[in-house]
């Protein structure tokens, strides 16, 4: 699923004239848009300011219980973004972030370059090119957090437009990366940005089929948690582009931490992707620019294009080790540049995904990395960890743990 353009500036002056032939009103429509951001902005900026959470919370417990209620599964919608508390144990997550330190510092193993973060105005988080330390592996396999990711992804709508997308209870393994940032570290953030899909959003015949309601200009028919044509998009080729359809990004966290140490932040409205999709069609804009949207990265959020959105932008509650975060694919999210806490801020990246042909296809690419020690294939093929001793082997997984890498049982 792969989207090859030859030149990129006429492929964007030729979407964005289509676009506005389809939506001859494209600046009233965005004008109404635009005030509802800003309105819904503000009043989480006036929650936040309060002190009153505007990340959504829930226990893991509930989940286990099927006490979630449907006001807070709402808000989850809405917001486009939730905490799970407790899903691990402290004591064993502690015992993870030990057994990491010490897989990583065996090796001295320094921070992989990220590309895909190259064009963000912040530096780069400390983030490690490792993926197969037995604490990540364990953690992907277990079955509270495959319990939780299975919750999320029954939020969404997985049959409509006459068609099933998703199977939303079987969990496929995504290996991602882990963080350790120290404290006292300065100007290691990422500024604003949203993964899954940069230009393509515009371009790409699947990706208006999933915008279809904004780019009508029923932009308020448009729900950000209806899958149709979600698992059929194409991206244009990079080597740090995700290539799996995730439900929710997510993190887990090893250590405490909270505002101030360095840590997550999102600006937590479903659907902002709105506003970002009718701001790039303004006449404010060159015909081949779209808000600064590069091919093969992060998809840019930035003060001059977006400013009605930078309101609602909010750093994650104080976590403690064994909660989680997750973020809807198409939230808006940041890291804080500056470290200011007393200890380390470290997490493990595993999302929520589901199981489709694309994330099916996936794992056949993935599976012989995992047996290797090499990099995904994702990733840079630093493939650090070939000749590291203590990773995870097959030997490793459980039944459930096989199943969701891939692996015949």
């Amino acid at each position: 699923m792969a989207l090859h353009i030859d030149d990129l500036p006429a492929a964007i002056r030729k979407a964005k004239r289509e676009l506005r032939e389809n939506l001859p009103n494209y600046r009233a429509v965005f004008a109404e848009v635009e005030a509802a951001m800003h309105e819904e902005a503000h009043r989480i900026a006036r929650l936040r300011d309060r002190g009153e959470p505007v990340i959504p919370e829930i226990a893991f417990a509930d989940i286990v219980g099927n006490r979630v209620s449907a006001e807070q599964i709402a808000l989850v919608k809405a917001r486009g973004a939730c905490v799970i508390r407790k899903v691990f144990d402290r004591s064993r997550v502690e015992q993870w972030d030990n057994d990491i330190a010490d897989y990583v510092e065996r090796k001295l193993l320094h921070r992989a370059e990220d590309k895909y973060f190259g064009q963000l105005a912040s530096n780069k988080p400390q983030i490690y090119g490792v993926y197969w330390s037995k604490p990540q592996v364990l953690a992907r396999q277990s079955p509270e957090l495959t319990q939780a990711r299975v919750f999320l992804n029954r939020l969404w709508r997985t049959e409509s437009e006459g068609r099933v997308h998703f199977d939303p209870d079987h969990v496929p393994v995504y290996a991602d990366r882990l963080r350790r940032r120290p404290p006292g570290s300065e100007s290691l953030g990422l500024s604003a940005h949203c993964d899954g899909g940069s230009v393509e959003r515009w371009i790409e015949a699947n990706f208006r089929k999933v915008y279809r309601h904004v780019f009508s200009g029923n932009w308020r028919d448009y729900d950000a948690f209806d899958a149709a044509w979600r698992t059929e998009v194409e991206e244009i080729p990079s080597p740090a582009v995700c290539s799996m359809f995730r439900t929710f990004q997510g993190w887990t966290a090893l250590t405490q931490q909270g505002p101030g140490d360095g840590t997550l932040q999102l600006v937590p409205i479903a659907n902002a992707m709105v506003y970002i999709l009718l701001r790039a069609l303004q006449d404010d804009m060159a015909d081949d620019d779209l808000c600064g949207a590069m091919p093969g990265r992060a998809l840019s959020i930035r003060p001059e294009y977006h400013a009605p959105l930078f309101h609602a932008l909010s750093s994650i509650p104080l976590m403690q080790p064994g909660d989680t975060v997750f973020w809807h694919s198409d939230v808006i999210h940041a890291v804080e540049d500056a470290h200011r806490g007393k200890g380390y801020s470290n997490v493990m990246y595993i999302a929520s995904a589901p199981s489709c042909a694309r994330n099916d296809a996936y794992l056949a690419r993935q599976l012989p990395d995992f047996l290797a020690g090499k990099s995904p294939p994702d990733f840079p093929t630093d493939h650090f960890e070939v000749d590291f001793v203590g990773r995870a082997t097959a030997d490793d997984l459980t039944a459930l743990g096989r199943a969701q890498i891939g692996l015949k049982t």
